[in-house]
């Protein structure tokens, strides 16, 4: 059961990315999705989350109007778009799964709530 994060990289101010987030091992359909971020010497900061049936998405207040969690099932892969990216997101981007979840707003942001984590994928933003 993994999850390998692509799609990160150098961006300029101003910029965007794509994240993907593509699970082996099991079906992503039956999981809710979380993105988190850890950026040098800070807590890992919960970013996003988007339920199986992609009914629910809830995003931090530090990327809200700027991100977008997406999944495509047939593909088995979760995507976070982030446009106009700051210096403060620059950071090592994780996904994690949890089965059933449903993104409550006291829980999504937990990392104690999720099951499967990927490795990273590091997120530089600067001019």
């Amino acid at each position: 059961l993994q999850l390998a994060e692509s799609g990160g990289g150098l961006v300029q101010p101003g910029g965007s990315l794509r994240l993907s987030c593509a699970a082996s091992g099991f079906t992503v359909e039956y999981y809710a999705i979380a993105w988190f971020r850890q950026a040098p010497g800070k807590e890992r900061e919960a970013v996003s989350c988007i339920t199986r049936d992609s009914g629910t998405t809830a995003y931090a207040d530090s990327v809200k109007g700027r991100a977008a969690a997406s999944r495509d099932n047939a593909e088995n892969t979760v995507y976070l778009q982030i446009g106009g990216l700051e210096p403060q997101d620059t950071g090592v981007y994780y996904c994690a799964a949890v089965a059933a979840g449903s993104c409550h707003p006291l829980l999504w942001p937990q990392p104690s709530e999720y099951n499967y984590w990927g490795q990273g994928t590091q997120v530089t933003v600067s001019s």
